[in-house]
């Protein structure tokens, strides 16, 4: 699935962590991303990762771990 900078998104499937997309990136709890919780692209990065705004922050993640919200 192709998505572009701006399109909002919500997680498909649990992650058993979350990695922030930070300068020096961290390892995070599953818990800080609900699962109904709807996040932008904000970037798009290389290897399939997507980089999403949720509330409690800015993530990495696999794009086949995303839906496209309407």
């Amino acid at each position: 699935m192709n998505f572009q900078i701006g399109d909002q998104v919500c997680l498909n499937a649990p992650l058993p962590y979350l990695k922030t997309a930070d300068p020096m990136p961290m390892l995070r709890p599953p818990d800080l991303v609900s699962p109904d919780e709807v996040g932008r692209v904000k970037g798009l990065r290389s290897l399939g990762l997507v980089e999403v705004v949720f509330r409690r922050g800015n993530f990495l993640i696999p794009e086949d771990r995303l839906k496209s919200v309407s």
